[in-house]
């Protein structure tokens, strides 16, 4: 009598893929909002010098790279009420749209007293969002263990992200620039992008009740810890290495581009129109960076959005010869790139996460994510801060809302300068990393690129 056929699990029910998926509108816009807006509100409305501004934006997210393991370790070991994981979930949602607005609601100070202030609220709710963020991105590894379904609960992720660096990236500082750059004006913005955070949060939370925990993964207790399992895995290294390079680079582009809006285009509100060619770009070629990826394999798609980044970030600095067309047009092919990168390194992540748990049998999924995530945290925030030692060292001049200054030649060349040649060089040293990384071989069926379903 023959075998029968092993049994197929079932797919996710759409409502946890869909759910799951509308975290990344917290994720999303707390990645997008601070970096673009945060240190210009210091210098130019504020009165905050450059360097101190640098510092208060970065200093806060830079203690992500320690509050995420021990996230990491809490969640492992909680028992709390309702899942482990989606717990904490409920306590970031709880907490980081109240903290985000408070950041934008400074008392009328100005100067190191308002840094002061935007720092510890900024710090606060940097540890708000690690304690959403470390259990969001374990779960996708937990909730299944067919390649195929995760690809599916990652493509929700990932559509939803775009929605929110497009949605958080426009909105925001049209509402902060649209009385004129009021500290009022930037109240409302950051009362309306709380509110955007709150629906992402509450929503993952809410719809991921009753998610399936095929598989467990516990994180190394301690950064020592996980930095020592990451060291012995060099696949992971190179990934990583890779990703942070670009993320930095991305980081410095996007706190770079109101300055460039408003001094080398010469118009603040221009913000608007040059996100919405960085990231209008998102959802219509997110599916072609896919369809390459399963044609040529993920590696190949993330050389040519990589090349394409780079490149596209060069020209940038030729708009103020060539005028603001060459500019928009720049920032369009910057963001065809960032459609593939935004996708890519994700796949390949998960690639090489279920290739090591097939090779070792350990499940490390907790951990290496926690280091993605913490790598990833602080790059974006020391692109403002290097953004902010480009401006300091060129002369940049701060300003309140009320008294804007004219800038030195040396500032305007610093300002173009940090928004293209400098993300142009990062973008080129993550090219070697890419060139090191080995795609892992794994019996396991390969995960194919994510998409929604």
């Amino acid at each position: 009598m023959p075998a029968a056929p092993p049994a197929v699990s079932p797919g996710l029910p759409r409502r946890i893929r869909v759910g799951y998926g509308l975290g990344s509108l917290c994720t999303g816009t707390f990645a997008t909002v601070p970096g673009l807006i945060l240190l210009y509100y210091l210098t130019d409305v504020l009165a905050v010098p450059p360097a101190v501004a640098g510092a208060a934006v970065f200093l806060p997210k830079a203690w992500d790279v320690l509050i995420n393991p021990l996230v990491g370790a809490l969640c492992d070991r909680s028992r709390l009420p309702g899942g482990g994981r989606r717990a904490f979930l409920l306590i970031g949602a709880c907490t980081l749209p109240p903290l985000f607005a408070l950041i934008f609601a400074a008392p009328p100070l100005r100067g190191g007293a308002a840094a002061g202030y935007v720092a510890v609220l900024f710090l606060l709710a940097a540890t708000a969002y690690a304690v959403f963020q470390v259990p969001y991105v374990t779960m996708p590894a937990e909730m299944t263990e067919d390649p195929h379904e995760r690809g599916r609960v990652l493509g929700w992720r990932v559509g939803f992200l775009g929605v929110a660096i497009l949605l958080s990236g426009a909105v925001a500082p049209a509402i902060a620039h649209a009385d004129g750059d009021t500290p009022a004006s930037y109240r409302l913005m950051g009362a309306v992008v709380a509110v955007l955070l709150a629906a992402g949060m509450f929503g993952a939370w809410a719809a991921t009740r009753g998610a399936p925990e095929a598989a467990r993964s516990r994180a190394e207790p301690s950064l020592r810890a996980q930095l020592a399992a990451a060291r012995s895995h060099r696949p992971f290294l190179h990934l990583a290495g890779m990703w942070t390079l670009q993320a930095l680079a991305i980081g410095v582009m996007l706190a770079g581009v109101q300055y460039f809006a408003t001094y080398t285009l010469g118009s603040a509100t221009a913000v608007t129109w040059l996100f919405v060619c960085l990231i209008g770009p998102l959802a219509l070629f997110m599916p072609l960076w896919n369809r390459l990826a399963r044609r040529k394999g993920v590696r190949y798609a993330q050389w040519c959005a990589s090349l394409l980044y780079t490149a596209g970030a060069a020209v940038l600095g030729l708009t103020p010869a060539a005028g603001p067309a060459a500019g928009y047009a720049s920032v369009v092919l910057v963001g065809i790139a960032y459609a593939g990168l935004q996708l890519l390194p994700l796949t390949m992540l998960a690639d090489t996460l279920a290739a090591d748990a097939a090779r070792t049998g350990v499940r490390r999924a907790a951990t290496f994510t926690g280091l993605w995530t913490a790598a990833e945290t602080l790059a974006f925030a020391l692109g403002a801060g290097v953004f902010a030692l480009v401006l300091a060292v060129t002369g940049f001049r701060s300003s309140d809302a009320a008294h804007h200054v004219s800038q030195p030649d040396a500032a305007l060349t610093g300002i173009t300068a940090g928004m293209s040649v400098l993300p142009a060089l990062l973008g080129a040293a993550s090219l070697w990393l890419l060139h090191r990384y080995r795609e892992p071989a794994t019996e396991s069926p390969k995960e194919e690129p994510a998409r929604a379903e």
